[in-house]
């Protein structure tokens, strides 16, 4: 670990991507794991709006399953998706349809004479009743 103060900080590998093989130090939070995420803004040499790199955390021995758990980060060529707070009231994400079927067309009503529109149709052969008010 390299002396960064009272900071900490953990030597992380990183895979894949432009930091192939490069080991940075990278601040651990009050837990003692590095973010899930790693973003590394790329400044573009035209001076445009900057390139970001997105790395995600692994495990770095995925059979390890005792004692302290160690890290690397994978590159990730299409960004990781932000996840938001899942708490328990909230509702889930919609998901996309991926079949959207077309509105039917409203079907007539079967009984004869039909009924107006927002009258209830319990009662039998649509005759009026003392909830029709």
């Amino acid at each position: 670990m390299s002396d960064t103060g009272a900071v900490k900080s953990e030597d992380t590998p990183f895979e894949g991507g432009p930091m192939d093989g490069r080991v940075l130090p990278v601040l651990v939070g009050m837990t003692g794991h590095p973010p899930k995420t790693y973003r590394i803004p790329v400044p573009a040499p035209d001076g445009g709006p900057p390139t970001v790199l997105v790395y995600r955390r692994l495990p770095r021995d995925p059979q390890r399953t005792l004692g302290f758990a160690r890290w690397k980060y994978a590159y990730a060529p299409g960004g990781v998706p932000r996840s938001r707070a899942r708490w328990p009231w909230s509702k889930p994400d919609p998901k996309p349809d991926p079949d959207p079927k077309p509105d039917p067309a409203p079907r007539a009503d079967p009984r004869p004479g039909g009924t107006r529109p927002g009258a209830p149709d319990a009662t039998p052969g649509g005759e009026r009743d003392d909830a029709d008010g």
